[in-house]
């Protein structure tokens, strides 16, 4: 065990100083009076173990400080906070100007910097992170180990959990990260969200290669512009993130990842992919088909044949952004690109559903306006057959994009079934509504509020050569209606029905 895996062992097992943990935290004000040991971070009361240190964080929904009490009463051994210090607090308490980067910065040394021990990618964009992040874990994974934390799962090297967010908390990641150093992983690849980046989840990892995929309308109502989006999305590479990484990857062919080039410190070496005649991991001679998609890919004036069992153009985006994250890492491309014809492909990502019918359904994970439009030009382009689509609109998310998806879709589709994706608190019918005003009278599309249903009517509806995509949910396995998660699975269900009515 090296000498950092043992200090991090000492922290499980007895703790750290809350005094020393403390020492360069920057404090607007503190009251300190023992000197406990901490055994846990937490933001959730809910977690709170005798021996915690618990982080007030003011949320969208909740606000952590109303917990507080609750968090003392479990066995809270201090409270962070931004919030002025109370007059009889029973407890150490330290209050912060950004508790958010305090967690961030006393969870990286809690769990002894294990950042540094590892070779951190991070990975954003709108669409495509999952399935570069999964592409990169395959290929680095040729000889030594690789963690991945992302939208499908957390994997840490010897054990595998289903994830519960995309860009886990700054506590939860670093913890993560030690736990992949201890079993032996060189390499860790994070989807870094924009939710992530604002909320500092990510914030003071030393990435050694940060990666740009694309920007497309997706989280307006959380960001409120475009711009606002991609500054986000900029943050981890301009120093705002606590560091810059080493290497920056960046999407050339997309208009944002052209205003990013600008953007990156002298300090940072910039790798870009795409299609453009100025790309450094650059496609050419590209053959798309039913089957899979070839092209010539061109970097240190080499040309190297690739067939990929990946479809769609947006796909060789995916995987010229694997490529650029391997010549960053110094990983040989041709032993990737002779490895690439085994991969298996990503969860509910044009994931195909087969059982005996003479047509194809797709489940994919395609909830923008971008991906949807994308997938459906893709899928035009090889099918000889109609397209049929079953798509939703989450609820409590940017109600401007459910025109734009609708229109997308009925753009490209020859039949659609609307309905419901995760409503949360919102009425179906309500969602429906804003979807309504982007259709005509000539349209060929039906509301089903009931997902299943909705995917009987549209596998009814099905000839031969058809193709039937059902998107918006992907790899998921549940719907979210009003506060209960209700099992659901979009191809467990079209599996299903499709070996019911062969039946028949």
């Amino acid at each position: 065990m090296s000498e950092q895996q043992d200090k991090l062992s000492e922290n499980y097992k007895n703790g750290i100083s809350l005094k020393n943990l403390l020492q360069d935290l920057p404090v607007l004000n503190s009251k300190v009076s023992s000197n406990s040991r901490v055994f846990r971070l937490t933001t959730d009361s809910r977690r709170v173990i005798p021996g915690s240190l618990f982080f007030a964080i003011k949320g969208l929904r909740e606000n952590g400080n109303t917990f507080t009490d609750d968090a003392i009463g479990r066995g809270a051994v201090a409270v962070i906070s931004e919030d002025e210090i109370p007059a009889h607090t029973k407890v150490p308490y330290i209050q912060v100007e950004n508790a958010q980067i305090a967690l961030a910065q006393l969870a990286r040394k809690f769990y002894n910097s294990p950042d540094e021990a590892i070779k951190m990618v991070g990975i954003t964009g709108t669409n495509g992170k999952t399935t570069v992040s999964m592409l990169a874990q395959y290929f680095l994974t040729e000889n030594t180990q690789a963690g991945l934390l992302g939208t499908v799962r957390y994997d840490l090297g010897n054990r595998t959990l289903p994830s519960h967010k995309t860009t886990p908390e700054s506590a939860d990641i670093y913890s993560m990260l030690a736990t992949m150093n201890e079993n032996g992983c060189k390499d860790a690849i994070l989807e870094v969200s924009s939710h992530g980046l604002i909320q500092h989840r990510t914030y003071g990892i030393k990435f050694d290669i940060g990666v740009f995929l694309n920007l497309s309308h997706e989280h307006l109502d959380y960001h409120n512009s475009l711009d606002s989006y991609f500054d986000a999305k900029a943050s981890l590479f301009d120093g705002r993130n606590g560091h810059t990484p080493k290497h920056a990857v960046i999407n050339i062919d997309d208009a944002h990842g052209q205003k990013l080039v600008s953007r990156i410190p002298q300090e940072t070496s910039i790798i870009t992919f795409g299609t453009s005649v100025d790309a450094d991991i650059r496609a050419t001679n590209i053959n798309l088909n039913e089957r899979c998609s070839e092209f010539t890919l061109c970097f240190d004036n080499k040309s190297i044949e690739v067939k990929s069992p990946l479809l769609g153009g947006f796909n060789i985006s995916n995987l010229l952004a694997a490529f650029a994250i391997l010549k960053a890492s110094n990983h040989s491309l041709e032993s990737a690109i002779n490895k690439l014809p085994r991969f298996e492909g990503v969860p509910g990502r044009m994931e195909p559903v087969t059982t005996k019918q003479p047509f194809s359904v797709l489940i994919d994970y395609a909830h923008t306006p971008d991906a949807l439009e994308v997938s459906l030009k893709m899928l035009k382009s090889i099918t000889k057959g109609r397209i049929l689509v079953v798509f939703g609109c989450g609820g409590n998310r940017d109600k401007e994009k459910r025109p734009l998806m609708t229109r997308a879709v009925l753009n490209h589709a020859d039949k659609a079934w609307a309905t419901s994706d995760n409503p949360r608190t919102e009425a179906i019918a309500d969602i429906f509504k804003d979807m309504v005003q982007a259709t005509t009278d000539n349209d060929n599309i039906n509301f089903i509020e009931d997902r299943r249903q909705a995917i009987s009517n549209a596998i009814d509806e099905c000839q031969p050569q058809d193709c039937l995509l059902i998107a918006g949910k992907g790899h998921e396995n549940f719907q979210v209606f009003e506060h209960t998660i209700v099992p659901f699975d979009d191809a467990q269900t079209a599996k299903e029905l499709l070996k019911i009515k062969q039946l028949f």
